[in-house]
Protein backbone atom coordinates (compact mmCIF):
# COMPACT_ATOMS: atom_id res chain seq x y z
CA UNK A 1 0.00 0.00 0.00
CA UNK A 2 1.47 3.32 -1.02
CA UNK A 3 1.70 6.26 1.30
CA UNK A 4 1.00 9.81 0.29
CA UNK A 5 3.45 12.39 1.65
CA UNK A 6 2.42 14.74 4.37
CA UNK A 7 0.31 17.71 3.35
CA UNK A 8 2.44 20.84 3.00
CA UNK A 9 2.37 23.28 5.85
CA UNK A 10 0.82 26.48 4.57
CA UNK A 11 1.26 28.39 7.82
CA UNK A 12 2.84 31.80 7.51
CA UNK A 13 6.16 32.68 9.09
CA UNK A 14 4.34 34.61 11.81
CA UNK A 15 2.19 31.60 12.68
CA UNK A 16 5.22 29.31 12.80
CA UNK A 17 6.71 31.47 15.55
CA UNK A 18 3.87 30.57 17.93
CA UNK A 19 5.02 28.16 20.66
CA UNK A 20 2.25 25.68 19.76
CA UNK A 21 2.83 22.42 17.94
CA UNK A 22 0.70 21.84 14.86
CA UNK A 23 -1.68 18.88 15.15
CA UNK A 24 -0.82 16.16 12.63
CA UNK A 25 -3.19 13.22 12.21
CA UNK A 26 -2.86 10.10 10.09
CA UNK A 27 -5.78 8.86 8.02
CA UNK A 28 -6.67 7.19 4.73
CA UNK A 29 -7.92 8.66 1.49
CA UNK A 30 -10.65 7.26 -0.74
CA UNK A 31 -8.17 4.84 -2.32
CA UNK A 32 -7.01 3.47 1.03
CA UNK A 33 -3.62 5.17 1.00
CA UNK A 34 -2.19 6.63 4.19
CA UNK A 35 -2.25 10.41 4.40
CA UNK A 36 -1.19 12.85 7.08
CA UNK A 37 -3.35 15.89 7.71
CA UNK A 38 -2.33 19.05 9.51
CA UNK A 39 -4.76 21.03 11.65
CA UNK A 40 -8.25 20.24 12.91
CA UNK A 41 -11.80 20.72 11.64
CA UNK A 42 -13.29 23.89 13.06
CA UNK A 43 -17.07 23.45 12.78
CA UNK A 44 -17.69 20.28 14.85
CA UNK A 45 -15.06 21.30 17.40
CA UNK A 46 -16.89 24.60 17.92
CA UNK A 47 -19.91 22.64 19.18
CA UNK A 48 -17.64 20.47 21.33
CA UNK A 49 -16.04 23.58 22.83
CA UNK A 50 -19.49 24.99 23.56
CA UNK A 51 -20.36 21.69 25.24
CA UNK A 52 -17.22 21.98 27.39
CA UNK A 53 -18.07 25.59 28.27
CA UNK A 54 -21.60 24.60 29.31
CA UNK A 55 -20.15 22.00 31.69
CA UNK A 56 -17.69 24.53 33.09
CA UNK A 57 -20.47 27.11 33.49
CA UNK A 58 -22.50 24.53 35.42
CA UNK A 59 -19.57 23.96 37.80
CA UNK A 60 -19.15 27.69 38.38
CA UNK A 61 -22.84 28.08 39.22
CA UNK A 62 -22.76 25.10 41.58
CA UNK A 63 -19.89 26.75 43.45
CA UNK A 64 -21.79 30.06 43.52
CA UNK A 65 -24.88 28.28 44.88
CA UNK A 66 -22.82 26.68 47.63
CA UNK A 67 -21.41 30.07 48.59
CA UNK A 68 -24.91 31.55 48.64
CA UNK A 69 -26.10 28.76 50.93
CA UNK A 70 -23.18 29.38 53.28
CA UNK A 71 -24.19 33.06 53.38
CA UNK A 72 -27.81 32.13 54.17
CA UNK A 73 -29.17 33.40 50.83
CA UNK A 74 -31.46 30.53 49.87
CA UNK A 75 -33.14 32.45 47.02
CA UNK A 76 -29.87 33.13 45.22
CA UNK A 77 -28.72 29.58 45.82
CA UNK A 78 -31.87 28.22 44.19
CA UNK A 79 -31.27 30.49 41.18
CA UNK A 80 -27.68 29.32 40.79
CA UNK A 81 -28.69 25.67 41.13
CA UNK A 82 -31.21 26.19 38.34
CA UNK A 83 -28.58 27.78 36.08
CA UNK A 84 -26.19 24.90 36.77
CA UNK A 85 -28.82 22.29 35.87
CA UNK A 86 -29.93 24.14 32.73
CA UNK A 87 -26.31 24.36 31.56
CA UNK A 88 -26.05 20.55 31.71
CA UNK A 89 -29.16 20.18 29.54
CA UNK A 90 -27.73 22.72 27.09
CA UNK A 91 -24.55 20.64 26.99
CA UNK A 92 -26.65 17.62 25.99
CA UNK A 93 -28.01 19.46 22.96
CA UNK A 94 -24.54 20.61 21.94
CA UNK A 95 -23.14 17.10 22.45
CA UNK A 96 -25.76 15.71 20.09
CA UNK A 97 -25.02 18.36 17.49
CA UNK A 98 -21.24 18.05 17.25
CA UNK A 99 -21.32 14.40 16.18
CA UNK A 100 -24.14 14.90 13.70
CA UNK A 101 -22.48 17.97 12.21
CA UNK A 102 -19.22 16.05 11.83
CA UNK A 103 -20.97 13.17 10.05
CA UNK A 104 -23.07 15.43 7.81
CA UNK A 105 -20.04 17.50 6.75
CA UNK A 106 -17.67 14.49 6.63
CA UNK A 107 -15.34 16.12 9.16
CA UNK A 108 -14.88 13.23 11.61
CA UNK A 109 -11.42 12.88 13.10
CA UNK A 110 -9.64 11.07 15.90
CA UNK A 111 -8.89 14.44 17.49
CA UNK A 112 -12.59 15.35 17.49
CA UNK A 113 -13.55 12.03 19.07
CA UNK A 114 -11.03 12.43 21.90
CA UNK A 115 -11.96 16.08 22.44
CA UNK A 116 -15.63 15.13 22.59
CA UNK A 117 -14.97 12.48 25.25
CA UNK A 118 -12.98 14.91 27.41
CA UNK A 119 -15.72 17.52 27.10
CA UNK A 120 -18.35 14.91 28.01
CA UNK A 121 -16.36 13.99 31.10
CA UNK A 122 -16.59 17.58 32.30
CA UNK A 123 -20.20 18.24 31.28
CA UNK A 124 -21.73 14.86 32.17
CA UNK A 125 -19.29 13.52 34.75
CA UNK A 126 -17.80 16.22 36.94
CA UNK A 127 -20.50 18.90 36.59
CA UNK A 128 -23.52 16.73 37.65
CA UNK A 129 -21.56 15.18 40.55
CA UNK A 130 -20.52 18.60 41.85
CA UNK A 131 -24.08 19.90 41.38
CA UNK A 132 -25.53 17.03 43.43
CA UNK A 133 -22.81 17.42 46.06
CA UNK A 134 -23.40 21.17 46.43
CA UNK A 135 -27.18 20.74 46.62
CA UNK A 136 -27.62 17.68 48.82
CA UNK A 137 -24.67 15.33 49.24
CA UNK A 138 -22.41 17.79 51.05
CA UNK A 139 -24.54 17.46 54.19
CA UNK A 140 -23.73 13.74 54.35
CA UNK A 141 -20.01 14.27 54.96
CA UNK A 142 -17.68 11.56 53.67
CA UNK A 143 -20.60 9.47 52.45
CA UNK A 144 -21.67 12.37 50.23
CA UNK A 145 -18.38 12.85 48.46
CA UNK A 146 -17.94 9.09 48.13
CA UNK A 147 -21.30 8.89 46.34
CA UNK A 148 -20.31 11.82 44.11
CA UNK A 149 -17.03 10.05 43.29
CA UNK A 150 -18.89 6.86 42.38
CA UNK A 151 -20.81 8.87 39.82
CA UNK A 152 -17.66 10.56 38.43
CA UNK A 153 -15.83 7.23 38.19
CA UNK A 154 -18.84 5.62 36.53
CA UNK A 155 -18.93 8.38 33.90
CA UNK A 156 -15.18 8.03 33.23
CA UNK A 157 -15.40 4.25 32.87
CA UNK A 158 -18.50 4.54 30.69
CA UNK A 159 -16.80 6.94 28.28
CA UNK A 160 -13.60 4.86 28.16
CA UNK A 161 -15.55 1.68 27.42
CA UNK A 162 -17.62 3.44 24.76
CA UNK A 163 -14.48 4.66 22.98
CA UNK A 164 -13.01 1.15 22.86
CA UNK A 165 -16.24 -0.32 21.46
CA UNK A 166 -16.76 2.16 18.63
CA UNK A 167 -17.11 0.25 15.36
CA UNK A 168 -17.81 -3.11 17.02
CA UNK A 169 -20.88 -2.56 19.20
CA UNK A 170 -24.46 -2.70 17.93
CA UNK A 171 -25.36 0.91 17.10
CA UNK A 172 -29.00 0.27 18.02
CA UNK A 173 -28.11 -0.01 21.71
CA UNK A 174 -25.92 1.57 24.36
CA UNK A 175 -24.21 -0.83 26.76
CA UNK A 176 -24.91 0.86 30.06
CA UNK A 177 -26.70 4.13 30.67
CA UNK A 178 -25.22 6.87 28.48
CA UNK A 179 -23.48 9.62 30.45
CA UNK A 180 -25.75 12.42 29.10
CA UNK A 181 -28.84 10.50 30.24
CA UNK A 182 -27.32 9.90 33.68
CA UNK A 183 -26.49 13.60 33.90
CA UNK A 184 -30.08 14.38 32.91
CA UNK A 185 -31.37 12.37 35.88
CA UNK A 186 -29.08 14.16 38.35
CA UNK A 187 -29.57 17.65 36.91
CA UNK A 188 -33.32 17.07 36.59
CA UNK A 189 -33.64 16.16 40.27
CA UNK A 190 -31.81 19.30 41.39
CA UNK A 191 -33.64 21.60 38.97
CA UNK A 192 -37.11 20.18 39.64
CA UNK A 193 -36.92 20.41 43.44
CA UNK A 194 -34.79 23.54 43.87
CA UNK A 195 -37.22 25.32 41.54
CA UNK A 196 -39.84 24.82 44.28
CA UNK A 197 -37.41 26.10 46.91
CA UNK A 198 -36.87 22.64 48.41
CA UNK A 199 -33.47 22.29 50.05
CA UNK A 200 -31.38 19.31 49.12
CA UNK A 201 -30.44 18.66 52.74
CA UNK A 202 -34.02 17.49 53.33
CA UNK A 203 -33.69 14.67 50.80
CA UNK A 204 -29.98 13.84 50.93
CA UNK A 205 -30.52 10.10 51.29
CA UNK A 206 -32.82 9.90 48.26
CA UNK A 207 -30.42 11.98 46.15
CA UNK A 208 -27.50 9.77 47.23
CA UNK A 209 -29.40 6.67 46.09
CA UNK A 210 -30.27 8.22 42.73
CA UNK A 211 -26.73 9.51 42.07
CA UNK A 212 -25.13 6.19 43.04
CA UNK A 213 -27.66 4.26 40.94
CA UNK A 214 -26.94 6.47 37.92
CA UNK A 215 -23.22 5.89 38.36
CA UNK A 216 -23.65 2.11 38.59
CA UNK A 217 -26.01 1.96 35.61
CA UNK A 218 -23.38 3.66 33.45
CA UNK A 219 -20.92 0.79 34.00
CA UNK A 220 -23.53 -1.97 33.86
CA UNK A 221 -24.06 -4.34 30.92
CA UNK A 222 -27.73 -3.37 30.64
CA UNK A 223 -28.75 -2.39 27.11
CA UNK A 224 -30.46 0.91 26.35
CA UNK A 225 -32.04 1.91 23.05
CA UNK A 226 -29.78 4.46 21.31
CA UNK A 227 -32.52 5.71 18.93
CA UNK A 228 -29.84 5.95 16.22
CA UNK A 229 -32.01 4.03 13.79
CA UNK A 230 -34.12 7.13 13.20
CA UNK A 231 -33.34 8.69 9.82
CA UNK A 232 -33.45 12.44 10.37
CA UNK A 233 -32.57 13.18 6.74
CA UNK A 234 -35.31 11.09 5.15
CA UNK A 235 -38.92 12.04 4.44
CA UNK A 236 -41.55 11.42 7.12
CA UNK A 237 -45.34 11.71 7.20
CA UNK A 238 -46.74 15.18 7.80
CA UNK A 239 -48.13 14.09 11.17
CA UNK A 240 -44.54 13.64 12.41
CA UNK A 241 -43.99 17.40 12.57
CA UNK A 242 -47.21 17.73 14.57
CA UNK A 243 -45.86 15.20 17.05
CA UNK A 244 -42.63 17.23 17.33
CA UNK A 245 -44.63 20.40 17.99
CA UNK A 246 -46.63 18.57 20.67
CA UNK A 247 -43.46 17.30 22.33
CA UNK A 248 -41.99 20.80 22.43
CA UNK A 249 -45.23 22.17 23.88
CA UNK A 250 -45.33 19.52 26.62
CA UNK A 251 -41.65 19.98 27.55
CA UNK A 252 -41.83 23.77 27.72
CA UNK A 253 -45.03 23.69 29.76
CA UNK A 254 -42.94 22.61 32.76
CA UNK A 255 -39.30 21.92 31.73
CA UNK A 256 -37.85 20.85 35.12
CA UNK A 257 -40.48 18.23 35.91
CA UNK A 258 -41.05 16.99 32.33
CA UNK A 259 -37.33 16.54 31.63
CA UNK A 260 -36.81 14.79 34.97
CA UNK A 261 -39.69 12.43 34.25
CA UNK A 262 -38.40 11.70 30.73
CA UNK A 263 -34.87 10.85 31.89
CA UNK A 264 -36.13 8.80 34.83
CA UNK A 265 -38.29 6.75 32.48
CA UNK A 266 -35.38 6.23 30.11
CA UNK A 267 -33.00 5.29 32.96
CA UNK A 268 -35.55 2.78 34.30
CA UNK A 269 -36.31 1.33 30.86
CA UNK A 270 -33.02 -0.57 30.74
CA UNK A 271 -33.41 -2.49 34.02
CA UNK A 272 -37.10 -3.15 33.28
CA UNK A 273 -36.31 -4.64 29.86
CA UNK A 274 -33.47 -6.65 31.39
CA UNK A 275 -35.78 -8.15 34.04
CA UNK A 276 -38.46 -8.92 31.45
CA UNK A 277 -35.83 -10.62 29.32
CA UNK A 278 -34.72 -12.78 32.27
CA UNK A 279 -38.32 -13.68 33.06
CA UNK A 280 -38.98 -14.62 29.44
CA UNK A 281 -35.89 -16.83 29.36
CA UNK A 282 -37.02 -18.66 32.51
CA UNK A 283 -40.49 -19.35 31.12
CA UNK A 284 -39.12 -20.85 27.89
CA UNK A 285 -38.86 -24.65 27.93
Amino acid sequence: MSERPEEPNQASDAESLLPIDEHVEEGHDAEGRKVRHRGIYLLPNLFTTANLFAGFYSIINSMSAQSALAAGDAASASKYFGFAAIAIFVAMVLDGLDGRVARMTNTQSAFGAEYDSLSDMVAFGVAPALLAFAWALGDMGKVGWMVAFIYVAGAALRLARFNTQVGTADKRYFIGLASPAAAGVVAGIVWAFSDYGIQGSKMSFLVALMVAAAGMLMVSNIKYNSFKEFDLKGRVPFVAILVVVLVFAVVFSDPPRILLLAFLVYAASGPVQYLLHLRRDKTLP
